[in-house]
């Protein structure tokens, strides 16, 4: 069983902030397939589908971003999931928006739900997606910033990283060993 988890903020209010990047991704894959996170538990909403004879979960935490872990901790507790079948998807200020990275672990970088998925999972050695969303300009307070929308000249770099970041989760469910895909995308 695998997992892919995107962060972000529930509700129509964050629905398509910077912050809710995570989120994006997740509705990207659910789109190709056609699956539905229709299942509410964890604190979250799911769903749990089979992907090339493999169950495969979308994970969409409710907690608010800043609570993260609290949902991916119980998701893999009920369903006794090892640490290397997740990645977790997130937004990220240092890189531009189109930009992505992937990495097999790492430190939180100042992301509030980064660092509480850590905390909760008690290691930095999870699969992530981090995605660009750039630094704001201008002395926009960062908070701001992440929980406003992307501006006209960022949409088609950001539905481009989108994209990207979904087909990296295809090939990974399809199989192919994570460090492979990282160095795919990450060139």
């Amino acid at each position: 069983m695998k997992c892919i988890v995107g962060l972000g903020n529930p509700g129509k209010k964050y629905e398509k902030t910077r912050h809710n990047v995570g989120f994006m991704v997740i509705d990207e894959l659910a789109n190709r397939y056609n699956w539905n996170l229709n299942k509410s538990k964890f604190k979250g909403n799911f769903c749990v589908e089979h992907f090339e004879g493999e169950k495969v979960v979308l994970l969409k935490p409710e907690t608010f971003m800043n609570l993260s872990g609290e949902s991916i901790r119980a998701m893999m507790d009920f369903y006794n999931m090892e640490l290397e079948n997740i990645i977790v998807i997130y937004d990220d200020l240092d890189l531009s928006p189109g930009k992505i990275r992937l990495r097999q672990k790492g430190g939180h970088g100042g992301h509030n739900g980064v660092r509480n998925t850590i905390d909760h999972l008690g290691t930095k050695d999870f699969k992530r997606i981090r995605v660009g969303i750039g630094r704001p300009k201008f002395n926009i307070p960062v908070v701001d910033f992440v929980l406003g929308e992307f501006p006209k000249e960022d949409e088609e770099a950001i539905k481009a990283s989108i994209h990207k970041s979904a087909d990296a989760c295809e090939e990974w469910l399809k199989g192919k060993p994570f460090l492979e895909v990282m160095n795919t995308y990450n060139n």
